[in-house]
């Protein structure tokens, strides 16, 4: 359990990089698609803010990117290698997805978007947009999200044990 715990933070961790990447360095309005309707109305392109920031919001976003993955599969190896049931993988997989929302709808739709001015500060032309104020905004995507979880966990189970030959 202490593991799955662990790759859950190495996940939620490559998330809050590559959202640091993306509003931070890249900033191309094109990456604001889960952002308020409003917010993304308001937003604009920058130039970089330092030479050479573009790139390496890119590089951190892939690697954000790898490491997500990679929280994953090495959760679905150190499964096969210590013999887990598909119930036992599932149950990784589950916990690791669960936290995972439980941080992006606290922490990203509540904290830093309606009662932080982490974009603003990137984005200061969004300053006053009614979208910091509508946390629930998503709703609808959050509740499809939280009932698809146990088909992926499931799935990501069963081709761990496929690939790992424990089927």
């Amino acid at each position: 359990m202490l593991l799955t715990i662990l790759l859950s933070l190495t996940f939620i961790l490559a998330v809050c990089i590559l959202l640091y990447a993306a509003v931070g360095l890249i900033q191309n309005k094109k990456l604001f698609t889960t952002a308020p309707k409003d917010i993304q109305a308001a937003a604009v392109d920058h130039p970089e803010c330092f030479p050479g920031a573009h790139i390496l919001g890119w590089k951190l976003a892939i690697l954000a990117l790898l490491l997500m993955i990679g929280a994953f599969v090495y959760g679905g190896w150190d499964g096969v290698k210590n013999g887990f049931s598909f119930w036992q993988h599932f149950f990784r997989f589950a916990v690791m997805l669960y936290l995972w929302k439980a941080f992006d709808i606290v922490c990203l739709d509540w904290l830093l978007l309606t009662k932080s001015h982490f974009f603003q500060h990137f984005y200061p032309e969004t300053e006053g947009c009614e979208g910091y104020h509508s946390f629930g905004f998503n709703r609808k995507g959050q509740i499809i999200r939280l009932a698809v979880f146990p088909f992926v966990a499931a799935l990501m189970a069963l081709l761990t044990m496929w690939i790992g030959g424990q089927l």
